[in-house]
């Protein structure tokens, strides 16, 4: 009780409840976002110039401690005006009725995709800032010399010709890391499978044999039924996988600590499934129920995340605008370079999304489940059909 208590005294000191400034303050809550101080610094400089009652209070809050202190705050009757978090912990808090409802009518510049994505029960909690969508790096030497003609687009593809990579060239194609977060889940989204009753589909059946036949005849290493992304790509980084699938921020740390391993690298679309759509990752801001000025902080949120204050930060950035106009921008349609034509790429990918996976209440308890039958199908502990069928009775038990 008194560490609740101590929390939520600093709530109110952050959120400055007990301010008797004449001004309207409009508090604005950031994840990690320090390093980017000069940017958002101006941009608040901007806004208030031009909104002379009005006061923007910033503050950063450390990426780990981001939900416990929004949990924390919108307990309280004084919350920040403006909270920016990932989509799944946003619907979260919707679920607990904690969001102001944001009217789709006020968000006619953002791509229509992300703003269909990122609704909860049909409503709109949240107005998206940036994005990211991964891509495929991959090593062009190694490609050449595996006597593929063309690369793989799919799942599917890329899994038929993994022996004759591993064949000709000694590496493994690439490593799955799909025993990580909700890795499996949004590959069986690509799949059409998203909900419970799917899990035991045929659809779902065959997913789960391409893994396991991968892995039972040593066509992805050992290591995948473990490994990070982040450990994936040090793989790349040895040369000894030839596809990796991550952001395109991951090319700097290629560069600078694998330099000539860059100097084979070159990237292409993310691989896909039948449905065609691509995978992406968000952040937004929501205005909590209890905030004190709501019209404000809408109307702060709308600038900070207008055509020109996007555009400002992806060129600071690798991330990619949600502004339908900055995305037609020409940062994102030309490239001369690996890290522009990452963009370029990924900029074209959120384009085509939908139908995108839609977080649920439990959502961690999903994941859980679902890479533990993921490893229990690698290891041949049961067959995919029992294995399934378990998956989706004890997903639907725990809805």
């Amino acid at each position: 009780m008194k560490k609740i208590f101590i929390l939520l005294t600093l709530i109110l000191f952050l959120t400055g409840c007990n301010s008797n400034t004449s001004q309207r303050e409009v508090t604005f809550w950031t994840l990690q976002m320090g390093d980017f101080a000069p940017y958002i610094n101006e941009v608040i400089q901007s806004y208030e110039s031009t909104h002379k009652d009005i006061k923007i209070k910033w503050i950063d809050v450390p990426f780990s401690e981001g939900e416990k202190r929004t949990l924390a705050a919108v307990m309280t009757d004084c919350p920040p005006d403006l909270i920016n978090l990932n989509p799944d912990f946003s619907a979260l808090l919707a679920q607990k009725g904690t969001l102001q409802e944001i009217q789709e009518s006020n968000l006619t510049h953002f791509t229509p995709e992300i703003i269909e994505a990122i609704k909860y029960n049909g409503k709109l909690y949240s107005i998206p800032w940036y994005a990211t969508s991964a891509i495929t790096i991959y090593n062009k030497e190694l490609f050449n010399k595996s006597g593929l003609v063309r690369l793989p687009k799919t799942f599917k593809e890329l899994s038929s010709v993994s022996e004759k990579i591993k064949t000709n060239t000694g590496a493994y194609s690439y490593l799955p890391t799909i025993t990580e977060n909700d890795t499996m889940l949004r590959i069986l989204n690509k799949y059409g499978i998203s909900e419970p009753e799917d899990f035991n589909s045929e659809e779902s059946k065959k997913v789960f044999e391409m893994f396991k036949t991968l892995y039972q005849k040593n066509l992805i290493p050992p290591e995948t039924i473990t490994l990070t992304h982040r450990e994936a790509l040090e793989q790349y980084m040895a040369g000894k996988i030839v596809f990796y699938q991550g952001g395109a921020n991951f090319l700097n740390m290629i560069k600078e600590n694998a330099p000539k391993i860059y100097t084979q690298t070159d990237v292409t679309e993310q691989l896909k499934g039948p449905v065609g759509q691509n995978d992406f990752s968000i952040m937004n801001f929501v205005i909590p129920v209890k905030a004190k000025h709501k019209a404000e902080a809408l109307d702060f949120c709308l600038y900070l995340t207008n055509e020109e204050n996007q555009l400002k930060l992806a060129k600071l950035t690798n991330i990619i605008a949600t502004n339908s106009n900055a995305l037609n921008d020409d940062f994102y349609n030309n490239y001369s370079d690996l890290t522009s034509k990452s963009r370029s790429i990924s900029a074209k990918q959120i384009r085509k999304i939908t139908p995108a996976l839609k977080q649920k209440e439990n959502q961690k308890e999903i994941n859980f489940l679902i890479n533990s039958t993921v490893q229990s199908a690698l290891l041949n502990k049961d067959s995919i059909e029992n294995l399934l069928n378990k998956l989706s009775k004890n997903i639907q038990s725990i809805k």
